[in-house]
């Protein structure tokens, strides 16, 4: 891509409605714009940025045999009556109705409807486990929008619900979510803290937060050092959580050995049993030709909120520091003047052959404000063509993370492994 295609305008200060980290950044980078409280349009940038993410988390749970679908927007509000969980649910619900004058919703959530699908595809025991997901827009009607994506109330969520004969099965499908999920963060380059967590509105008797370590965290955290400095796809499901961790009101304040933070919630999942196939009545056959009821559960990521809280763990006082795998651009180029131009689209052609999302900086400006926007919007490397292509016919490559430099000769540079970074 080049800059001067690009939808981008860079601010140079924070504007005054963002309060945090990630919503000053997003905005500064032209990553989002608001449309209306709540709600946001995502730029080009911003837009792959959220793609990225998407296909990392897509990747894993087609790897565990998830079958991804695509549920609408919109509900009636038929299956919710009769779950019960209509007249519950409250305000943060967007209740609205057809010309027709029935009941819909703007879907919060998709227990109800995938139930009720399920029932209408699957009616044996050899039907089973099943897992299905999808990744779609939600809307919560919430009170206090705020901190930009972080809570807002338009926002993209994946949705994963299981279905199992009976409770022992749906554990060991629930602690295989768990371990796939720590496998999804740490290729965002996140080690979140798997919390214990109360099951809500939701329901069931098991469930788990995954949490990443903030300072602008909404949740208070209590845990075990070893969940943070060891990698926990070297342990078990019941080693990881034997580990003390806790949030909020459920933090045992007497544990003295217990580290305190603060977290954002980025994922969530469930085991809740039969508490929507049995009202639901979604029934499949057993091996003797009798009814029963099939044992669910669900398992929910925050994708926009991801990259706020990406954001969150990774920056500094220049802007955003992504991992490699999701930035908007891998590597962009800048040339220093109209001298170096024709060498800066050859190495830009070069590179876009063994590389998705490379960068071409052509706009007319100081090189000075070329590197400001490239560590702002966070690229994980910048080649900059310049004085040291002119005296050594060398490259000049920056490291975001790091800092580091490195003068590579114009020889080399499709052998540099661009890929070694890892934040």
């Amino acid at each position: 891509m080049r800059f001067s295609n690009l939808l981008f305008n860079s601010l140079k200060e924070s504007p005054k409605e963002a309060k945090i980290i990630s919503h000053q950044l997003m905005l500064r980078s032209s990553m989002i714009q608001q449309h209306t409280s709540g709600i946001y349009t995502w730029l080009p940038l911003g837009f792959k940025v959220l793609k990225n993410i998407e296909n990392i988390i897509r990747s894993n749970q087609d790897e565990i045999g998830c079958n991804e679908m695509l549920m609408s927007t919109i509900q009636s509000s038929e299956l919710w009556t009769k779950s019960g969980r209509y007249a519950d649910y409250g305000k943060e619900m967007l209740r609205i109705k057809d010309r027709h004058d029935n009941e819909l919703l703007y879907g919060p959530t998709n227990e109800e409807v995938i139930t009720d699908l399920f029932s209408n595809y699957v009616n044996s025991y050899k039907g089973l486990p099943k897992y299905l997901y999808h990744i779609q827009w939600k809307f919560r009607d919430e009170i206090r929008p705020r901190f930009g994506v972080m809570r807002g109330r338009e926002f993209l969520m994946k949705d994963a619900y299981s279905f199992d004969l009976d409770h022992n099965t749906a554990v060991e499908t629930y602690k295989k979510f768990f371990m796939s999920y720590l496998k999804t963060f740490k290729e965002l380059g996140l080690q979140p803290i798997p919390v214990k967590a109360a099951t809500g509105a939701i329901g069931g008797d098991l469930s788990h937060e995954f949490q990443i370590l903030a300072k602008t965290g909404e949740s208070e955290l209590a845990y075990d050092p070893e969940l943070v400095s060891q990698n926990l796809l070297d342990k078990s499901y019941e080693e990881i959580t034997s580990m003390y961790s806790a949030s909020d009101e459920m933090i045992d304040k007497s544990n003295s050995n217990a580290v305190i933070g603060r977290g954002i919630e980025v994922g969530h999942i469930f085991n809740f049993g039969t508490k929507y196939s049995e009202p639901l009545e979604c029934y499949v056959l057993n091996n003797e030709g009798k009814k029963i009821v099939p044992y669910m559960g669900s398992y929910g990521i925050g994708v926009s909120r991801l990259t706020a809280a990406i954001i969150e763990a990774f920056h500094d006082d220049k802007g955003i520091k992504w991992p490699f795998n999701i930035s908007p651009f891998k590597i962009n180029i800048i040339s220093s003047n109209d001298k170096f131009s024709n060498i800066a689209e050859n190495l830009y052609d070069t590179l876009a052959q063994k590389y998705i999302n490379i960068s071409l900086d052509d706009r007319d400006l100081s090189l000075g404000r070329k590197i400001k926007d490239s560590e702002l919007i966070g690229v994980p490397w910048t080649i900059i063509i310049g004085k040291s292509y002119d005296e050594k016919n060398e490259f000049e490559i920056i490291n975001r993370s790091s800092g580091e430099k490195f003068f590579v000769n114009n020889l080399k540079i499709e052998n540099f492994k661009f890929e070694q970074y890892t934040p």
